[in-house]
């Protein structure tokens, strides 16, 4: 005898639909958060320098903190520009101004910015071509990771800080021309530094924030996810270390926080 169509259509949406039916190894994967590994280097009380790799979840709160700078970005520091990867806890940035500070974590991650996550997120990269922000901003080319900001303000968010100024997501300042989107089908360095303050620095020529959590980012997350969050910075005791911001920022369109 045949199975009318729709009792074939019938079972065959129960099978695919029912946790019951369902095999249990596959419905354990698709619950399973992504997870990303990050690398640390840190510098210990002593002087030594200390280099770790986590297992920690692929979400925003973890990929900010590690996705501002690429591979060969030149940092400015006392001894001149060194490309990120090359920089070293203990090495002395120059902030933007002028005042030196020591480096005291640096974080990387690979991303594919071509690629979606699970989440169908994509990680593009931001090309900022040279003298877009006037005369030798920046002197060269920069490719800056989805969560590296600028202390510029665009023109569609002045209505927020008037002549103030802002640490905006790059992302901001896209027009197609000047400052446009990439997403290389294949895995990219991406990097993050930590210094004694939250600062601004010099990366050709153009001025880029250094990590800073935000005052609201760790409101919503639970005390593990924050202690798993936490251990990512062996140079800090708490949330707090992470001190006062040193300018206003934008997120989403508006100000996230007012620095201190």
């Amino acid at each position: 005898m045949t199975i009318p169509t729709s009792l074939a259509r019938a079972a065959r949406n129960a099978i695919e639909t029912s946790p019951i039916l369902q095999d249990p190894a596959a419905l354990r994967a698709s619950s399973r958060p992504q997870l990303r590994r990050y690398e640390v280097s840190v510098l210990a009380p002593n002087g030594d320098i200390l280099d770790s790799r986590h297992i920690a979840p692929a979400l925003p709160l973890f990929e900010t903190a590690f996705s501002a700078f690429t591979r060969g970005s030149l940092i400015e520091t006392e001894a001149g520009p060194v490309a990120v990867e090359d920089l070293l806890p203990g090495d002395r940035i120059l902030g933007h101004d002028g005042i030196a500070q020591t480096l005291m974590w640096k974080g990387s991650t690979q991303i594919v910015p071509g690629r979606p996550d699970a989440k169908g997120r994509y990680h593009p990269l931001v090309r900022v071509m040279a003298d877009s922000f006037g005369m030798q901003m920046p002197m060269s080319d920069v490719l800056a990771g989805p969560s590296a900001r600028i202390l510029k303000t665009p023109g569609h968010l002045r209505g927020l800080t008037g002549d103030a100024p802002l640490l905006t997501p790059v992302g901001e300042f896209l027009d197609g021309m000047q400052v446009i989107e990439t997403a290389p089908p294949t895995a990219v360095q991406l990097y993050h530094l930590c210094l004694q303050r939250h600062a601004v620095i010099r990366v050709a020529g153009l001025e880029f924030e250094t990590y800073h959590p935000g005052t609201n980012a760790l409101r919503m997350v639970s005390p593990t996810m924050r202690e798993v969050f936490l251990k990512l910075f062996p140079h800090l005791s708490g949330i707090g270390d992470f001190g006062p911001q040193c300018f206003a920022r934008a997120g989403d369109g508006q100000i996230d926080a007012i620095s201190a």
